[in-house]
């Protein structure tokens, strides 16, 4: 088969959500459907715990949360899968955004008795920038909540999308009949046994029926049906795949119920890999030869053996194990010898990947996140993945300073990864952690313990508001603890103000410093890059 046709088998995408909407269960529902599990929260054939496949960090199981971006690759139907299940609490949302530059489409589940949330609303800007297009799974069908319409009112309201809702749910709760397949003009009904019964529109007037046809759920949801038929919007794959119409399916991750139907319709749509844009262009994914991205480093996946996972989402060309290539930032030749593709922190050798795939290479310390590798004569990098400034930041000091070697090395290592930001203050040299929320320092405190054996001191400094500096030359004197003057990983001035009062104090009386705001920079070259 060519590098071409390989491409075009390829369907890789992100699921994100609000916490608690049911992502990790939707995860786990289409590993069921891929038989990578028996059952949800259990890996195929071990003998461990209960616990959701994708949550592998054992803070994770502890917590019953996902704190991390983890990555599934599993065949269907003759199509290669990329599943991306991201973190969904806010905190972690920088893994989240830069998860969002290595998928070509999202899937995106609202919890339908919460409706829109304010995680959501927070990734879906990111997807819209970058045009990505965007299915909806509205989930918890089988139980209480909001009327449907109000439901597809809210996404077109908050969320500024068209939306055409594919199914459209009879009921729900404990009155949930099942879903009017719009696309396949059949009923699904849902059966106490929670299997799945498709009944075509023309045979509905069957007696069998007569009884479930009857009900007022049924009756409504019919009507409602007619009306999105006559008043709502046209399907449009072309809008679709440009991010500006969403199609809406309703269902139960949980029952499950509508997944099937749901996964089988989104395989036909969602796209092929596409186009990248690079240093030297566009490159296409069937170019001959092979180039990739790293868009996150993750440190122990396995605590046995302390190793370093860099992910690396293929654009073009064939990768083979063994093959040499250059990191693009250095010019450095390096082998790829050892290299998997996942189901969460299960690893499997990869011997070959191409354009969509997302795979592991082991990182000798050498990698950094937005790093491109590549095959070729001709170096390019590919576009700088967002860098999203921290909200809350933290002195942090070992707490045996006889342990520095391990406090320093987990430190470098867990900045790599992305899960903090590191800082140095700009007179004394010492250490300044910068991260979104609390529980990004939890979980930093909780790796340095368990995966370096150092246990950290962490001082609160507060919510700052950072401002990179654009000169070269900085007067330091102009900086005290209210504006305090730090330096980045890469020794770029920052400066960290105690509030917006302080800051606009500064920008009066030192016009001629160029302060910039990153949310500002990165909303800039995402418009850029769209």
């Amino acid at each position: 088969m060519s590098i071409h046709e390989e491409a075009n088998k390829r369907r890789t995408f992100a699921i994100i959500s609000h916490p608690d909407a049911g992502k990790t269960t939707l995860t786990e529902t289409l590993l069921l459907f891929g038989n990578l599990i028996r059952s949800a929260g259990t890996v195929k054939g071990k003998k461990s715990g209960k616990f959701a496949t994708s949550d592998w960090m054992e803070i994770e199981k502890q917590r019953g949360i996902s704190v991390t971006s983890s990555v599934m690759n599993f065949p269907y139907k003759g199509l290669e899968v990329n599943i991306l299940d991201t973190p969904g609490h806010e905190d972690f949302s920088e893994d989240t955004y830069r998860t969002l530059t290595a998928v070509d489409s999202v899937v995106m589940i609202i919890d339908a008795t919460k409706g829109i949330e304010a995680q959501t609303k927070k990734l879906f800007k990111v997807c819209r920038m970058r045009g990505i297009p965007i299915f909806t799974f509205i989930n918890k069908m089988d139980r209480e909540g909001r009327e449907p319409l109000d439901l597809l009112e809210e996404i077109e309201e908050v969320l500024d999308i068209e939306t055409y809702p594919m199914n459209y749910p009879a009921g729900m709760g404990k009155r949930f009949l099942g879903n009017f397949d719009r696309h396949g003009n059949q009923f699904v009904r849902f059966t106490s046994n929670e299997e799945e019964k498709a009944i075509p529109y023309d045979e509905l007037d069957d007696p069998q029926y007569e009884q479930m046809v009857a009900k007022e759920e049924f009756q409504l949801a019919k009507d409602e049906v007619s009306l999105l038929d006559e008043a709502g919007e046209e399907f449009s794959l072309d809008a679709v795949l440009s991010g500006k119409q969403t199609p809406v399916f309703f269902g139960s991750a949980l029952a499950p119920f509508g997944v099937q139907t749901f996964f089988d319709t989104f395989m036909s749509m969602a796209p092929p890999p596409a186009p990248r844009k690079s240093t030297q262009g566009v490159v296409q994914p069937d170019n001959p030869d092979f180039s990739g991205f790293i868009f996150k480093i993750q440190a122990n996946m396995n605590p046995a053996h302390r190793d370093r996972v860099a992910f690396v989402r293929v654009c073009s060309g064939k990768f083979e194990r063994e093959m040499s290539v250059k990191l693009a930032r250095t010019g450095k030749n390096i082998k790829l010898a050892q290299s998997q593709q996942f189901v969460a922190s299960s690893r499997d050798t990869v011997q070959e990947a191409y354009a969509g795939d997302i795979i592991g290479i082991y990182d000798p310390n050498v990698y950094r996140i937005g790093d491109t590798i590549l095959e070729g004569k001709e170096l390019f990098e590919y576009d700088e993945l967002p860098q999203f400034p921290p909200e809350q930041y933290k002195t942090v000091t070992a707490k045996n300073v006889m342990k520095s070697k391990q406090f320093k090395k987990g430190i470098e290592q867990l900045v790599q990864e992305g899960a903090i930001q590191l800082f140095t203050k700009y007179r004394t040299e010492s250490y300044i952690i910068g991260a979104v929320g609390e529980l990004q320092f939890d979980v930093f405190k909780y790796r340095m313990q368990n995966e370096y054996n150092s246990e950290v001191i962490l001082e609160n400094i507060g919510e700052r508001v950072p401002r990179w500096i654009g000169d070269e030359k900085i007067d330091d004197s102009l900086f005290d603890e209210r504006n305090m003057l730090v330096k980045d990983r890469d020794g770029t001035p920052v400066v960290l103000f105690k509030n917006e009062f302080s800051l606009n104090w500064f920008k009066d009386k030192h016009p001629d410093v160029d302060l910039i705001d990153l949310y500002e920079a990165n909303e800039y070259s995402q418009n850029q890059w769209g």
